[in-house]
């Protein structure tokens, strides 16, 4: 692999482009949409992308020989290109496997192929070894072909960032193909009329479905996109190649923020760039076999790494299922669509939120920090962006089910030390340096972002009640944690324990930075009329008998401050109090 970052710079020079497309064959049967596909791809090239016309070589039919196919590939060896370029290739048309001895080869077949003379073909390994003369930074190869022979690998793990500008500095050589060797492409029935069912997906992720939120459309999100798309839509039956021959860059096709990065002299600040994980059934453990080896891994000390790299893979896809392109926060809001996320989120977010109530109930302390390292990472790509403020606020719904879940398991379990684990765990501070903000102030916050605008009074069923997103997740959550750890009678006292924790959490870190005493009231509000025998006043007697032996204090909530809790758990219950529940 080159190491060519301190040669390359964070833009472009030049954009080069082959695009050829063959519907008639010399003898290869005809195709129907090849030639209607590549005239697109050019297009969007020369028109989006800033691909000028002069540096866009287009064969069509006749024109696409296996002499002017290799003359136009050879063209990019040449001195006009420099360092800093991009070169895109892309090919519709027949795709051909021969197994021999060391395997499969795979070849583009031209239009004057010879089918009884694979001298006339020309062979993929060719073009990728070839493409070592080229001297641009990066290539990516997209062929509407199936064959075998490639030898590809995914230099950068889905889910993961990267930096935009670290990526324009790195060599890359990046292919997607239609298909493996023994699977048909289909040319047509795709989403876009005259087109093949691949490059029907590709236009549209080229034309905006693959953009990530800020705009940034790059190789791997293309990829990604059009793996799933193909691969999940019912008049395909081939599966799409991707990855990486050489390198670990990335093909940016868009980057509106770019420039601006570029010209800040005195920074070096940069963009997170998210490599997308492709949207189709990955044949996941089941969450019984997944809450198996967990539990396995938490037995002991000797297994801290391994629970490490299982959790983060389980976050990696948990972002993937909840990340923005999935969830489009503009828009006009509706019950239908609110409801639905709703049901989406809890979906994308209900084998972490089961994995982490396993670790916050057996945990070892050695563990706790991979605890709150999950938490965090889950947060990490809920900035602050434009968009709807109900639906830019319901993006940290699946977070509150993976604290109420863990929260729930930890109260349950006695174990204070995961409950002020996942309540204090830091989440990353902002490029420009703001202090790094701890679990339940955002959660609280965001909280009262939704309270604010009303729609959880919403919830279907929960309309009439006086803490409707708590009475919801009552119900929503009591078979997942049945099931896991057999709480029985007791989850009814479980959930609102951690409630009340909860809520004085929060209202505990308003006081602290000055911004009044509120917590989220749940379903302990309206007991709290029982008096003695309300979860609040059942916690609050608690901390009064023991004082600095209290156990929440002795794992270090609220600071392990007795007097800090009495302060806001006093303020906090007088407000409980006037609340008109009746």
């Amino acid at each position: 692999m080159r190491d060519l970052r301190f040669l390359l710079k964070t833009h472009y020079a030049q954009s080069h482009a082959l695009v050829i497309g063959i519907n008639d064959y010399a003898q290869a049967s005809p195709l129907s949409y090849a030639v209607s596909d590549a005239l697109e791809v050019k297009t969007l090239l020369t028109s989006q992308f800033g691909f000028p016309e002069k540096n866009v070589t287009y064969l069509a039919n006749a024109q696409a020989t296996r002499d002017a196919i290799r003359k136009a590939f050879f063209r990019f060896t040449k001195d006009d290109i420099e360092l800093d370029d991009r070169v895109f290739i892309f090919f519709a048309g027949h795709g051909h496997t021969v197994t021999g001895g060391r395997g499969e080869i795979g070849f583009l077949v031209p239009h004057d192929a010879d089918l009884s003379d694979y001298s006339t073909f020309i062979r993929w390994d060719e073009l990728t070894r070839n493409a070592e003369l080229v001297r641009c930074k990066h290539m990516f190869f997209i062929m509407d072909a199936c064959y075998g022979g490639l030898a590809l690998t995914r230099s950068t793990q889905p889910g993961s960032t990267r930096f935009l500008k670290d990526m324009m500095l790195r060599y890359s050589r990046q292919v997607l193909t239609a298909g493996k060797a023994d699977e048909t492409v289909a040319d047509s029935g795709g989403p876009l009329p005259d087109h093949s069912v691949f490059t029907g997906h590709l236009i549209e992720a080229l034309q905006g479905k693959a953009r990530s939120a800020d705009g940034v459309l790059t190789a791997s999100a293309v990829m990604a996109y059009v793996y799933g798309k193909v691969a999940n839509d019912k008049n395909s039956n081939q599966t799409p190649h991707y990855g990486y021959f050489d390198g670990d860059g990335d093909f940016i096709f868009s980057a509106p923020g770019l420039t601006e990065l570029e010209n800040i002299d005195n920074k070096d600040l940069d963009s997170l760039v998210i490599v997308p994980y492709p949207d189709v059934p990955r044949g996941p453990e089941a969450l019984t076999s997944k809450t198996t080896r967990i539990k396995s891994l938490l037995s002991g000390e000797s297994s801290t790494i391994e629970l490490h790299d299982f959790l983060m893979r389980e976050v990696r896809e948990y972002l993937a299922a909840t990340a923005e392109d999935q969830f489009e926060v503009n828009g006009q809001y509706s019950l239908e669509e609110f409801t639905a996320r709703l049901a989406k989120y809890e979906e994308a977010s209900s084998d972490l939120s089961v994995l982490l109530a396993c670790v916050a109930y057996w945990a070892k302390a050695v563990h706790l920090t991979t605890l709150q390292k999950c938490v965090a990472r889950s947060t990490d790509r809920l900035d602050g962006r434009g968009g709807s403020t109900i639906w830019l606020e319901l993006r940290w719904y699946p977070v509150i089910l993976q604290l109420y879940h863990a929260g729930i398991a930890a109260v349950d379990a006695q174990r204070f030390d995961s409950l002020a684990a996942l309540f204090y765990a830091p989440l990353s501070p902002d490029q420009y340096g703001a202090h790094a903000t701890l679990n339940v102030e955002a959660l609280g916050k965001h909280l009262l972002e939704l309270n604010r605008t009303n729609v959880l009074k919403q919830i279907p069923g929960h309309e009439k009640n006086f803490a409707p997103l708590s009475e919801y997740l009552f119900k929503v959550l009591q078979p997942k944690l049945d099931d896991l750890l057999f709480l029985g009678k007791n989850y009814e006292n479980a959930f609102d324990l951690f409630e009340v924790y909860f809520a004085l959490a929060v209202a505990d870190m308003r006081q602290l930075r000055d911004e009044g005493v509120w917590g989220p009231f749940g379903r302990f509000g309206w007991k709290h009329r029982r008096g003695h025998g309300s979860p609040l006043t059942k916690v609050l007697s608690e901390a009064q008998a023991l004082k600095q032996e209290w156990p929440p204090l002795k794992a270090g909530l609220f600071g392990g401050s007795i007097e800090r809790f009495e302060k806001v758990s006093a303020e906090y219950a007088s407000q409980v109090g006037q609340l008109p529940w009746f």
